[in-house]
């Protein structure tokens, strides 16, 4: 298993991913992302934000990070965290907790950029996702309702319910001393 950047061959592959995703989200309606061009694809891969966890050269799992947030985040951003988005699982390698490995190495990756906390959101009152990411490691810091969504993907303005999750690495670190 290797966690690596994504490079531009990638680009059709994560999108046959975000269409998986897209089909499980309708199966169980949930919240439903919505079709991402294949230019944002590239430039996120560009500026290596695109993330992938690889199994015999298979693409298991991909995620994307930001460095800020502030449409979501508020004034709780201050440049101090990563951002994690679109966590995106193979349909043939599902169940496998990934988001273990993805917490093991954004703790690594934030800890070399200087950061504070990891963060991450979901929408809607999806008890289940709120369960996985808790076990993964991740706080569940509440829900809100976003208010100013205009400049978000269309997927914030059709549910502007917001759960929020956050690793704080100095609470991590007092914990271990």
């Amino acid at each position: 298993m290797e966690i690596k950047n994504c490079v531009l061959t990638d680009t059709n592959e994560i999108l046959s991913l975000y269409e998986a995703a897209k089909n499980l989200q309708t199966q169980r309606k949930m919240v439903v992302w919505p079709s991402f061009e294949k230019s944002f694809i590239e430039n996120e891969i560009n500026e290596e934000r695109q993330w992938k966890i690889i199994i015999d050269n298979v693409i298991v799992c991909n995620w994307t990070i930001a460095f800020e947030d502030k449409e979501i985040w508020g004034d709780k951003d201050k440049n101090d965290s990563i951002y994690i988005h679109r966590i995106c699982n193979n349909p043939n390698f599902r169940g496998n907790r990934y988001i273990d490995k993805i917490v093991e190495w954004s703790i690594q990756y934030a800890k070399r950029k200087g950061k504070r906390f990891i963060r991450l959101d979901t929408l809607g009152n999806n008890t289940k996702l709120i369960e996985h990411y808790t076990l993964a490691g991740f706080i569940f810091l509440g829900m809100l309702r976003l208010t100013d969504t205009a400049t978000l993907p269309r997927h914030y303005q059709d549910e502007p319910n917001c759960c929020f999750f956050e690793v704080d690495l100095q609470a991590d670190m007092k914990s271990n001393s």
